[in-house]
């Protein structure tokens, strides 16, 4: 393969996945470069491979992707202003219909998380309920900040792998 050829399966390999860490294309080019993904893998492969390069990252890059992710139901979701994926995930778990009183419950939670993690609450909401959602956010704000940045990227990569499934279904 030349290397315009091996450039052009780059970039549509990037322009198909780099969505899906979010804001973040970084994951998916390291696994691309690493030669441990292509775009005739599956989903269960291609996680893997991303995942892999994810966990290769460095402390202040993963924790930039962790920054990179939207609070649930912020300010963003109500200005229209999040990533398709997470605009379509938060909408499947009722967070863009919630009462006056969840969204202040939400909001409060967002606000107290941000403020002892310095990072927002991540979950793979797809599938779940706003009740599953709003006990993890309250469950999980007791936690180390060690813990919480290592339960972050566990959902990251939940998340990761419900979009590829998504993707290929």
């Amino acid at each position: 393969m030349s290397d315009t050829d091996r450039q052009a399966e780059r970039e549509a390999f990037i322009t198909r996945f780099g969505h899906l860490f979010e804001h973040s294309p970084w994951v998916v080019e390291r696994a691309f470069d690493a030669g441990s993904a292509r775009a005739g893998d599956g989903p269960d492969r291609l996680h893997e491979a991303f995942c892999h390069a994810l966990r290769g990252a460095g402390a202040e890059e993963r924790l930039a992707l962790i920054r990179a992710h939207p609070d649930l139901a912020g300010k963003l979701a109500a200005a229209g202003r999040l990533t398709a994926d997470s605009a379509s995930e938060q909408a499947s778990a009722g967070l863009d219909r919630l009462t006056d009183e969840e969204r202040r419950r939400f909001t409060e939670l967002n606000d107290r998380y941000r403020a002892r993690f310095g990072f927002p609450f991540i979950f793979a909401v797809r599938g779940r309920s706003r009740e599953e959602i709003r006990d993890a956010f309250e469950r999980r704000i007791e936690h180390d900040r060690d813990v919480e940045i290592g339960e972050a990227l566990r959902q990251i990569e939940r998340i990761v792998l419900l979009r590829l499934k998504e993707m290929f279904a």
